[in-house]
């Protein structure tokens, strides 16, 4: 077993667009912007923390579709990975550790300031999600 943490987040994605939350706390992150999310708990598969972290942070029912490929350490000993979310009932609110959320086109990404490991992240998941539109493409 080991002793490291994982953070999941989840890449909400709706209509073409990206949910992006604002950090509320802690008070050193504060107005930046990440993808949802929070620790996994013993007990927990990843997927299972992230379907709740995204109840108790949003508000909303998920269902995590796909590993984003790679992880990103946030601190010795802790990592954070990501999922593609569909957003399965419910309208996102910011609940908890968040004061705004906006939902990001395409082309809107680099418009928020991402906390610096999201940063990464949300590129992997926009290269993943344009794979996955390019074979659909082909298909």
């Amino acid at each position: 077993m080991s002793d490291r943490v994982v953070v999941v987040a989840g890449a909400v994605y709706e209509r073409g667009r990206l949910l992006a939350a604002r950090r509320s706390a802690p008070e050193e992150l504060a107005g930046r912007w990440e993808l949802p999310g929070g620790k996994q708990e013993p007990g927990e598969t990843p997927e299972q923390a992230l379907v709740r972290e995204l109840r108790e942070e949003l508000g909303i029912e998920t269902e995590p579709v796909e590993r984003v490929p790679g992880e990103w350490t946030l601190r010795p000993g802790c990592v954070l990975q990501v999922w593609t979310v569909r957003l399965v009932s419910g309208e996102p609110s910011p609940l908890e550790d968040h004061d705004a959320l906006r939902w990001l086109a395409p082309g809107e990404l680099d418009t928020v300031d991402w906390l610096d490991q999201d940063r990464p992240a949300v590129a992997a998941w926009a290269r993943l999600r344009s794979a996955r539109a390019g074979e659909g493409a082909r298909r």
